[in-house]
């Protein structure tokens, strides 16, 4: 990536970055294009190309960009004492809003990169992929399964939450007049839910 990318107007750059990541978490790798980015970012492909050289280097900066955000937004955002499951998932889902103030389509690019099935595009994120995974494991671990009712199997419940989630973000992301405020609005009432049939 061309560094002088930073050197551009603030307002330029979020333009840029936020026509990557709908286009990317709406149509994956392989199908995105960057005829469509550059429509949406309303900049030439000479200049996209000048700062990112081809379609896997953008690729790759706002995979890593991302997760760099989400990190900053996490680290602000989590408390090393709570033990609650659904309190901590709060957490995270209330972090991966913040984010989405300023960039819209992140948590649905970061949610698309998990599904990629283009391996040049898969392998190229695998460390930041491991890194952003490692940093939400840590996160989760703290949480005390005795605070669940009796019998509850942790990782169906952590599957149903994420299954759902995921695909709240993947059917709202794709709606014309998408908004991430009725989204998480919807995720934080069904985390409501799962907390009162799983939790203690």
């Amino acid at each position: 990536m061309n560094q002088k990318f930073f050197d551009i107007p603030k307002e330029k750059q979020d333009r840029i970055i936020n026509a990557a990541l709908q286009v990317f978490s709406q149509n994956g790798y392989r199908h995105a294009g960057t005829d469509e980015v550059v429509r949406r970012a309303g900049i030439s492909k000479g200049l996209l190309f000048h700062y990112f050289e081809s379609k896997l280097g953008l690729y790759i900066f706002l995979y890593d960009y991302a997760v760099r955000y989400m990190l900053l937004e996490l680290a602000g955002g989590t408390e090393k004492n709570e033990k609650d499951l659904f309190a901590l998932i709060r957490l995270i889902e209330e972090a991966a809003f913040r984010a989405c103030r300023q960039y819209p389509y992140l948590k649905a690019f970061l949610d698309s990169a998990r599904e990629e099935d283009c391996r040049e595009a898969f392998q190229a994120v695998a460390e930041q992929k491991r890194r952003y995974e490692k940093r939400l494991e840590e996160i989760l671990r703290q949480a005390d399964t005795h605070l669940l009712r009796p019998r509850a199997d942790l990782p169906r419940i952590m599957g149903i939450m994420d299954y759902t989630f995921r695909g709240l973000t993947r059917e709202r992301c794709r709606q014309e007049n998408f908004s991430p405020e009725e989204l998480f609005g919807e995720i934080f009432s069904y985390l409501m839910l799962f907390e009162r049939l799983f939790g203690s």
